[in-house]
């Protein structure tokens, strides 16, 4: 990964907390926003590890910092993972994801979220989450299955089926109620306008 594209996601991360990529906001966030904190040292992992002079020197102290947080804040969200710009992380707290997992841009993950792998069955594998998805407390999304941009998945929800674009769902196992999309949940994404 290039510099630039590591400079790109963490403004775009900054810019879903802030609404605006300004360094005294990253400080403000840093340091007042726990899943800002722990994005920007997922990331800064993930461009030290890409990079073979890093990874000797840098990566291991902040790998060690990223896994301190990892523990403090109970995210566990590898930075080997596939992860779009502007991820949101609004309440941390008991956050698991698969690394082989996918997710695009501009999501949101409550506390208590779950995407797993399922290791038998038809759905075995990993999920793959699109676009603007908003991912409520408790949800859990499990196996190979793909979320269409501009979801929302309610709280408790249990995700086990694929999920078409626009859809809202609810329920264990999760069900279609409507089709009024993410809409108010995913704010602060026209960050590509603001540069």
């Amino acid at each position: 990964m290039p510099v630039k594209t590591f400079l790109e996601l963490i403004s775009a991360d900054l810019y879903r907390y802030a609404g605006n990529s300004r360094w005294r906001d990253h400080f403000y966030h840093y340091y007042f926003s726990p899943g800002y904190k722990y994005t920007f040292w997922m990331r800064l992992c993930a461009y030290l590890h890409e990079h073979t002079i890093w990874r000797i020197f840098l990566f291991p102290i902040a790998w060690l910092i990223y896994y301190h947080y990892q523990i403090k804040f109970g995210i566990s969200i590898s930075y080997k993972m596939r992860i779009g710009r502007g991820l949101y992380i609004g309440h941390h707290g008991g956050i698991v994801t698969n690394e082989k997992a996918v997710i695009g841009e501009n999501c949101n993950l409550s506390h208590g979220v779950t995407i797993g792998v399922t290791r038998r069955g038809k759905k075995e594998g990993f999920p793959q989450i699109g676009n603007n998805v908003y991912i409520g407390p408790g949800a859990k999304i499990i196996g190979k299955i793909i979320i269409g941009d501009n979801v929302a998945i309610g709280a408790n929800c249990v995700a086990t089926k694929d999920v078409p674009e626009n859809a809202v769902v609810v329920g264990v196992p999760g069900k279609v109620i409507s089709m009024e999309s993410s809409a108010g949940y995913i704010n602060n994404t026209d960050y590509d306008r603001s540069s």
